[in-house]
């Protein structure tokens, strides 16, 4: 319940609790609060019960926390039906971020060649090489680029 709240606000919590209420009220005002938590809960799960009743036996398998979108998406991409593990375990990020940088600064990787090969998975390399110009020669003009 108190995950996001650290050791010093929880001191501060405490010492204004006791400013507050005084030492001779806070142990009563601590029963209270508690107190009602419970009952906020059990209302809670009543009303959890009282849907999934409603709902039929088709929802069995119903879970309240599926609503949050990030549970949902988190819960369909574990599905193995779309086999998208294997896409997820065959995609390595950083070597594919290391590629697109290396192309970008138009430098050579080793694991990269012309031709399709075996090794490179049969991927085509789509960097430009850029010719070497003469020291005199100008570079190309592009009129689209301007």
């Amino acid at each position: 319940m108190f995950n996001d709240i650290g050791p010093l606000e929880l001191v501060t919590l405490i010492v204004l609790a006791v400013l507050v209420f005084g030492p001779d009220k806070l142990p009563k005002v601590i029963q209270d609060v508690t107190r009602t938590i419970r009952k906020i809960r059990d209302f809670s799960e009543s009303a959890k019960q009282d849907i999934r009743q409603e709902l039929g036996p088709e929802f069995k398998d119903f879970e309240f926390e599926d609503l949050n979108p990030k549970t949902f998406i988190r819960k369909q991409l574990d599905n193995d039906d779309l086999g998208l593990k294997e896409i997820r375990n065959g995609f390595d990020l950083k070597k594919e971020m290391a590629e697109v940088a290396d192309a970008v600064h138009g430098r050579d990787t080793d694991s990269s060649s012309s031709a399709p090969s075996a090794s490179s998975g049969g991927r085509v390399d789509m960097t430009k090489k850029p010719e070497k110009p003469a020291a005199d020669d100008r570079p190309p003009f592009d009129v689209d680029a301007t």
